[in-house]
């Protein structure tokens, strides 16, 4: 830190750089505000949503102008956690629109298109949660291949 920077700081004076505030450290501000968000917004499709942060297009608001990254690779595991991502989206949205209908039905649906997608996995590549193994004839939570060990690549 320059000298002359402490010294404001030590002396409250403003000389911090463009765009950061006159706080004690000269940290940059908070955005003091949560974007409203209007009955049944647009919507980004699943996969999009997982890469851009959001489900919903009016509130993709990037910190400081900066591009979220390209989509994310179309492998099962993906695919669930986009599902995931959907769900847990639509479920804050609920949390402030709790009688968008539409809203609702939409989220019961994916949680529907969840269960069957997991269930999937399980039977294909193994357990995803200890639980899951709960469910086959012997305790396989601790055999391979573990999700990082497929030969795709999960982006």
């Amino acid at each position: 830190m320059s000298s002359e920077r402490l010294a404001a700081q030590t002396t409250g004076s403003s000389s911090c750089e463009a765009g950061q505030g006159t706080l004690p450290s000269c940290g940059p501000f908070a955005v003091p505000f949560v974007a409203a968000q209007s009955p049944n917004p647009p919507r980004y499709p699943q996969g999009k949503a997982l890469a851009n942060g959001t489900l919903f297009p009016d509130l993709n608001l990037p910190f400081h102008l900066k591009v979220n990254p390209g989509q994310v690779a179309d492998t099962p595991l993906n695919q669930l956690r986009a599902l995931d991502f959907v769900i847990l989206e639509l479920g804050l949205y609920l949390d402030t629109h709790p009688y968008d209908s539409e809203v609702f039905s939409l989220f019961q649906h994916y949680v529907e298109l969840e269960k069957t997608a997991r269930a999937q996995y399980v039977k294909e590549h193994g357990p995803l949660f200890q639980t899951d193994a709960a469910a086959s004839g012997s305790y396989s939570w601790g055999e391979g291949p573990w999700p990082w060990q497929f030969p795709e690549k999960e982006g």
